[in-house]
This record gives structure tokens, sequence and C-alpha cells, in this order.
């Protein structure tokens, strides 16, 4: 049975932007992308740079894939699959997460 958990309000989230999610003791970059209304959760923790500030990246794109910049060396991670695309050997783990009912949910493994 799939759990999901309640990280914040989609009125909580601005267009192009992250917000920090709490779960447990692991820190959860959450994006939305305006342009797709896609929503995006990776690991906030920037292997390259030892801290948590993904968060505060800024989100685009490279050659058709989403994409957010670390803001402390600027290497850019994949939305999708949290690979790094300047270093493959670094990757940022990443969660499902959904919008119901105006709740933006992240799914427990």
């Amino acid at each position: 049975m799939e759990q999901w958990q309640t990280v914040c309000k989609q009125q909580d989230l601005i267009r192009n932007t992250g917000v920090c999610a709490l779960v447990g003791d692991e820190q959860i970059a959450v994006f939305y992308c305006g342009r797709t209304r896609a929503l995006y959760a990776l690991s906030n923790y920037d292997p390259i740079g030892e801290a948590n500030v993904i968060s505060r990246g800024i989100i685009g794109s490279l050659e058709g894939e989403a994409v957010v910049a670390s803001p402390l060396y600027k290497q850019h991670f994949s939305l999708n699959t949290g690979q790094c695309l300047e270093q493959p050997e670094y990757q940022l783990r990443t969660y499902a997460v959904r919008l119901k009912q105006g709740d933006v949910q992240l799914r427990l493994s």
C-alpha cells in the first residue's frame, strides 16, 4: 500500500522556485515548474558543495532536460532523475510527488 505524506499546500509553492520540506530527518527540495505545471522533488543536499541548498537553485532546461542549478558551484541536476549533467558520478535522490486536493504530497517508501 502506498503511503503519501503532505509536506505543504499548493499555495506555498512559488512558480519556478523551490521550497524545502523536512520529512523525518531528510531535507527535500520541492519545485513547481510554472510553464509545464510539473512538480519535482529531490534531495536538498548538494553532494558537491556539501550543503543543503538545492531548494535555492534556479530551475530551467538544458537540451530539453528539466534541471536545477546548484546555487553553490552551478552544476545542473536533472529534475527527473537527479543525475548531475556535468559530473555524472553525482546523483540526487528523487521522490514521487503529487498534488491532491491542494496538498503537495511525497510518496514514502
